[in-house]
């Protein structure tokens, strides 16, 4: 018998707002350190491309996944039905 780990199971939006979150500390530690300079234009800039970018790509591959195991679930159902 295989034991499978725990999983935790967050919605594809959770996971891109996690994920710009993230984004958006490490933008601010560049802020930080000098690494952007502090006006409106690059600060905006800044986190639209950094938190922006991550949130969405992060976003998109979780919803992926779940389509995938949704497939995968539809698949091995009409294959249980058929035999």
């Amino acid at each position: 018998m295989t034991r499978s780990s725990p999983r935790i199971h967050l919605s594809p939006v959770v996971v891109g707002l996690i994920a710009a979150a993230l984004a958006a500390l490490l933008i601010v530690i560049g802020i930080a350190r000098g690494s952007i300079p502090v006006n409106p234009h690059s600060l905006a800039v800044a986190f639209l491309l950094g938190a922006g970018s991550w949130g969405v790509i992060a976003w998109a591959i979780a919803q992926a996944a779940v389509d995938v195991e949704r497939d995968l679930v539809q698949v091995e159902t009409r294959e249980i039905e058929q035999e």
